[in-house]
């Protein structure tokens, strides 16, 4: 029967790299020059630092635009709150999303089977499969997720016919 997994997936080797490419521009860009502007990654966090919330603001920019030219889609970063740390230093933390939360998982399997297309979802772990009697309803499936789900960037794997 074919099917294929609905999953929420970022390149983390790419959001490395764009991480990296974002501490080189901090440290050759004059507005930085003599300030706390710092950008690191640790397992699925970013963290940012400086010295106010402007310049978080920029350094996100710059990351934002890192990660663009890579073809990471930003909508994978989920940006914490503004956190003071010591003396005059601000820090935010970024986390990146990988795979798909439960509530969403659940949408996914509603919009499914309120579409009336002849395939069923079934939530595994951190993500959906699909599985259907024709490929052609399961690319309609696909179709319909991209249309209705936009706050998260969704792949589809494992197509199998």
């Amino acid at each position: 029967m074919p099917s294929f997994d609905t999953v929420c997936e970022a390149n983390l080797v790419d959001v490395k790299n764009g991480v990296e490419n974002t501490t080189k521009e901090i440290g050759t860009r004059f507005d930085f020059k003599g300030t706390a502007a710092a950008i690191e990654i640790k397992d699925k966090e970013i963290t940012l630092i400086g010295d106010a919330e402007f310049q978080l603001d920029q350094i996100e920019d710059v990351l934002r635009n890192k990660l663009t030219k890579r073809n990471v889609d930003v909508r994978f970063l989920d940006k914490g709150d503004v956190q003071k740390m010591g003396g005059d230093k601000v820090k935010c933390v970024i986390k990146v999303r990988n795979g798909i939360e439960s509530e969403l998982g659940k949408k996914i399997q509603r919009l499914i089977k309120d579409s009336k297309l002849k395939v069923q979802a079934a939530i595994q772990g951190d993500s959906v499969r699909v599985t259907g009697a024709k490929r052609d309803d399961l690319q309609a499936a696909m179709a319909l997720l991209k249309k209705e789900i936009t706050d998260i960037p969704l792949s589809f794997n494992n197509f199998r016919d």
